[in-house]
């Protein structure tokens, strides 16, 4: 497929028109998903593009595009403090809140940022664009930037962050692959890491000693000349992994419910999801099993997606509509939050036409990809050019919100 010249013609043109028309041109973060890594973390293999960069195609159509590197295993109130700190700068807080509850280093030494954007403030609001973990850490960070945040003795947090609200910094969020009711594969994989062939391939991080799970709060960290495969065997042992306070509890369907109770939709901010599935019906069994062009690292995942339940904590399970998947997500859990004690967020289908209202999901469309393919892994070049036109086209839609 050799379109290349006439596809950047006609993004240019649309460039062009949206600038003339557009309401706001608010800097776009990138947030990664479980065992993501920054852009600096794996060469020139990007966690936003593979072998390509969707960070730089974008910056290249006139878009500001920033990209964040929160801890790859940690939980989404870690990992939303961290995403905070790195867009505005300054020290990272986690709060006493969290020592309280888990013991970790409320600031730990290492973790101080000057600031993707230091301007970030209400007058100077940020798209929020999140894969996979990434889009439950965007909207925990909503909650903590509206809610002031106590301790065991009620009194307030002491950080900018948790310790007052701070409303009117988030212009949209949007949420690619991303498990908002949880995901059934974290409760199959039972011992060490859930996802242990997530998207990234482990085989691509060992032996690289740029990587970092970023767990210094933990009091965690690689010893000296420490081998990957040590590293990664000393964190899968760690205590810390047990609690709720990881990667392992948030994206489990009863850890997913217990935050949609907490981050419910912001009626200020508008929201959009991106839904990926590559698995088919297979009628004799009534089972979903991978497409013949999902990658074959997360085959075996999908198949196990594509057969088992979940259950919470109060005995009800997930059902069949939960077997269709890409891989790592069930293509249910990505539409939007459902699963919350105070009911689904609103939720429909966007159409071309529709005038755009906050506190709303709008489901961009659903796409035939696996989980690793909608954010460049695993493609060939004609194939990312038609990724970016896809999100060159959700930038100039969230160009065109009002201010």
């Amino acid at each position: 497929m050799r379109f290349k010249p006439f596809f950047y013609l006609i993004v240019s043109i649309l460039v062009l028109i949206t600038q003339l028309f557009s309401q706001n041109k608010n800097p776009v973060i990138l947030v990664h998903g479980f065992m993501g890594w920054g852009p600096d973390e794996m060469g020139s293999y990007k966690y936003w593009g593979g072998k390509f960069d969707i960070e730089k195609e974008l910056k290249a159509n006139g878009f500001e595009v920033y990209t964040a590197n929160v801890g790859p295993v940690s939980s989404n109130w870690d990992r939303a403090v961290e995403l905070y700190y790195q867009i505005k700068g300054g020290q990272v807080d986690y709060g006493k809140t969290q020592v309280e509850k888990y013991g970790i280093i409320q600031k730990p030494n290492n973790k101080e940022y000057i600031g993707l954007y230091p301007e970030w403030s209400d007058e100077n609001p940020v798209h929020l664009v999140g894969h996979s973990m990434g889009g439950q850490t965007i909207r925990m960070l909503d909650y903590l930037l509206k809610t002031a945040i106590t301790d065991s003795s009620l009194k307030y947090e002491e950080s900018q962050l948790l310790g007052q609200i701070n409303e009117g910094w988030i212009k949209s969020i949007t949420s690619i692959s991303t498990p908002h009711n949880g995901t059934t594969l974290s409760d199959i994989v039972t011992s060490g890491i859930p996802f242990l062939q997530d998207f990234i391939g482990l085989a691509a991080v060992v032996g690289n000693s740029f990587y970092n799970f970023d767990l210094e709060h933990w009091g965690f960290k690689r010893d000296g000349e420490e081998t990957w495969g040590s590293y990664f065997s000393r964190m899968r042992k760690h205590p810390a992994w047990r609690t709720k306070n990881s990667v392992a509890w948030d994206v489990s369907v009863q850890g997913a419910r217990e935050m949609n109770s907490l981050c419910i939709a912001n009626p200020n901010i508008y929201y959009f999801s991106y839904v990926t599935s590559n698995t088919i019906l297979d009628s004799t069994s009534n089972r979903h099993v991978p497409d013949k062009n999902m990658s074959y690292i997360i085959r075996a995942n999908a198949r196990l997606m594509g057969m088992k339940k979940a259950y919470y904590s109060d005995g009800s399970e997930t059902d069949s509509t939960w077997f269709e998947n890409d891989g790592i997500v069930n293509k249910k859990s990505m539409l939007g939050p459902t699963t919350g004690i105070n009911g689904s967020d609103p939720i429909s289908n966007y159409r071309i036409n529709d005038i755009l209202i906050p506190g709303q999901w709008y489901v961009m469309g659903e796409y035939k990809s696996d989980h690793r393919k909608f954010v460049g892994h695993s493609i060939r070049k004609e194939k990312f050019e038609e990724l970016i036109k896809i999100y060159v086209e959700h930038l100039l839609l969230l160009w065109t919100l009002p201010k």
